[in-house]
């Protein structure tokens, strides 16, 4: 039987980890499906990506190490993303995993030029996702969870571009008809977004920005879950 496999990028900090989780744990939740049909390979300390027939879709985490790090673990799954790419298995990267997918199908991903994106942050679905399979029918403007560093900087020849920011204009893209890439955090519930805003405080405040007032505006995104929810129906 075929199953979801989640490939882990790395974990979160410790301190969260203990409390609420890691990367795959909120993928799952948020996701609402039964654990015994999802697979987590964490590629960031060796695991195996294992053969394509034996997976129904890909989920792609977030990480706190860069795709411009150019990691050998995360080069070789770069590869083995493009020869899924082409077997058509549904695929959806967040965060990282987004800029590792735009990377493997010829994007580009650098640092944002001025500086993190972090919050509760509005994004403007564009008027190509209104018949798109994970974001049809969103209000123009949704609110989501962000915490990033880098972004796509160019997007992947042949894809469809879906949502974007006021500072990131690349939030989403599909390629094809069923690989996605969001760099926001359909996953994240709120005590997440809080503890990623306080772990990011000193590098908001040597940028310019006012973690507290950040802090001060995070609120429930169930956008986010519906989104996950709609890439679980599918995969099973």
């Amino acid at each position: 039987m075929s199953y979801l496999l989640i490939i882990k990028t790395g974990s979160t900090m410790p301190d969260l980890q203990n409390r609420c989780g890691d990367f795959e744990d909120w993928m799952i939740e948020a996701l609402s499906v039964d654990r015994t049909f999802i697979k987590t390979v964490d590629v960031s300390r060796g695991g195996t990506l294992p053969h394509y027939t034996e997976l129904s879709g890909i989920l792609i985490t977030g990480s706190h190490s860069m795709v411009t790090d150019r990691h050998p673990w995360g080069e070789a799954t770069a590869i083995w993303l493009r020869i899924a790419v082409d077997k058509q298995i549904p695929i959806l990267g967040i965060c990282y995993g987004h800029q590792l997918l735009a990377y493997a199908l010829g994007g580009t991903v650098d640092y944002i030029s001025d500086g993190r994106e972090v919050g509760t942050i509005p994004v403007q679905i564009r008027p190509e996702a209104q018949d798109d399979p994970l974001l049809h029918g969103l209000p123009p403007q949704t609110h989501v969870q962000l915490s990033h560093r880098q972004a796509v900087i160019q997007l992947p020849p042949n894809v469809v571009w879906l949502a974007s920011s006021d500072r990131v204009p690349h939030q989403a893209f599909r390629y094809g008809d069923c690989v996605w890439g969001m760099q926001f955090h359909p996953e994240f519930p709120t005590q997440v977004m809080q503890a990623y805003t306080h772990y990011a405080r000193e590098g908001l405040l040597t940028e310019g920005f006012d973690p507290e007032a950040i802090a001060h505006q995070i609120k429930e995104t169930p956008v986010g879950f519906e989104i996950m929810q709609r890439f679980a129906s599918l995969v099973f």
